[in-house]
């Protein structure tokens, strides 16, 4: 067995709520299937591009309980976090510093371990989830693993105007802890609401932070989604989401994959009601030695359903970016609508940018369009402002920013646009001064 699984082997005998919400069975036969068939290999169609050599050569311990008030560095990271807001630190909830007091009746957001403690077994049944595929070991390793996340529930037809903020806060006070996080997002028939994601760190740390969200959408209902990933540099982030959209629903999400050391984000997506929408757009920034891997996995099941998907990457210093982009449109889908473009910018010899964008049609009478480019920054644009009087330097920092700037404008919120670009340009600013 590897290091980092018999690390979670450790972990679950240690697990407090095992047998929470009637979950004991659950749990264990999760952690016997992630023993049993090991992490993913190069064989792997899904993981070809990412090795987790390294990684499974690593052993993590649990992250320690912080103390939020102790720390003035981490007291004004979440001062900077808006209410509403669920804060997490090192995996943990922190009470203390969340502020749920401006929701509206009718929503409801809690903690997972208040979940385990105090509700019906039923209110956890997302957790009973299975997963079958061989290249799913993170998510039933979560299955064993989690006790902490966030469960946010919206009745039907509240629109909730002030976006709820979920911040996920790395303090590396055990720089080599693993937290295993999940979260159930449930908006009922006409129901709106938008949530900002914030993955954060006070500093560098080597520890791993396993999160699965469960995203499920009524007729007409309405998510926004920002995910900001800033993590800490040499900090190892796995994501996954799975999403299903009933009639009419309408998902906008955007993502920023800026830091941490290996990230490993999927989105699946089901429109599974007629007239669903989905809109995913997002920026990978894989500089100095980052590897991030973005995987799209977009179903189309009922008619007239359509899916909008714009992405951009940038590899610079040693940096690799890996995307793979997958539509599939069923039988009777028709009338669907699809849409996917995945533009890169290299922008140092060394970096590299792997994209593979997939489209598969078993339905008559649809749109669909998928397409993928690798390149390097127009060198008339370079050489137009350098005209102007502009350093290179600058000329090529201007061009990029521009490059990614496109996708902000999905954003229709003023205030969570400009913190969606100040986070961007603070990303931006690193590689200022790089030359192919």
């Amino acid at each position: 067995m590897s290091a980092l699984l018999d690390s979670f082997a450790r972990a679950f005998d240690a697990l407090a709520t095992a047998d929470a919400a009637g979950l004991g069975a659950h749990r264990r036969d999760a952690l016997a299937a992630a023993l049993r068939d090991g992490l993913p290999g190069p064989r792997s169609e899904a993981w070809k591009y990412t090795s987790l050599r390294a990684l499974e050569r690593r052993s993590f311990d649990d992250a320690p309980a912080a103390n939020a008030t102790d720390d003035d560095a981490l007291t004004s990271v979440i001062a900077a976090i808006p209410s509403p807001r669920m804060i997490f630190v090192d995996g943990r909830y922190d009470a203390a510093n969340s502020d749920l007091s401006g929701l509206p009746n009718g929503v409801d957001a809690m903690p997972l371990s208040r979940t385990l403690r105090e509700l019906e077994p039923r209110d956890a049944n997302f957790l009973m989830r299975r997963y079958a595929g061989a290249d799913e070991v993170f998510a039933v390793v979560n299955a064993a693993l989690a006790e902490e996340g966030a469960t946010i529930r919206v009745d039907r037809d509240i629109v909730v105007e002030a976006p709820l903020h979920l911040a996920f806060v790395s303090t590396g006070m055990n720089p080599e802890s693993a937290a295993h996080l999940r979260h159930f997002v449930d908006l009922r028939n006409g129901a709106a609401l938008t949530l900002v994601e914030h993955h954060l760190a006070l500093g560098a740390h080597r520890g791993l932070r396993n999160h699965v969200a469960h995203v499920h959408l009524g007729q007409r209902a309405r998510l926004t989604h920002a995910r900001i990933q800033n993590e800490g540099d040499g900090a190892s982030l796995v994501v996954r989401e799975d999403a299903v959209l009933a009639r009419e629903a309408e998902y906008r999400r955007l993502d920023l994959e800026l830091g941490g050391s290996l990230s490993r984000h999927e989105l699946n997506a089901r429109l599974e009601g007629e007239g669903a929408t989905l809109a995913a757009h997002g920026v990978l920034f894989a500089d100095s030695k980052r590897h991030l891997d973005t995987r799209l996995g977009i179903e189309h099941i009922a008619r007239d359903t359509a899916c909008d998907l714009r992405w951009r990457g940038l590899g610079a210093d040693r940096g690799r970016a890996v995307f793979h982009g997958g539509i599939t449109i069923r039988e009777g889908a028709d009338g669907a609508d699809a849409n996917l473009t995945n533009k890169n910018l290299l922008l140092s010899a060394n970096a590299e940018i792997d994209t593979q964008p997939v489209l598969v049609i078993h339905a008559d009478e649809v749109k669909a369009a998928h397409g993928a480019t690798v390149g390097q920054l127009d060198p008339t644009a370079l050489f137009y402002l350098r005209s102007r009087g502009l350093p290179e330097a600058e000329a090529r920092a201007m061009l990029t920013a521009a490059f990614c700037r496109e996708l902000l404008n999905t954003i229709d919120d003023d205030a969570l646009r400009g913190t969606i670009t100040e986070a961007l340009d603070r990303a931006l600013a690193r590689i200022e001064g790089d030359t192919p």
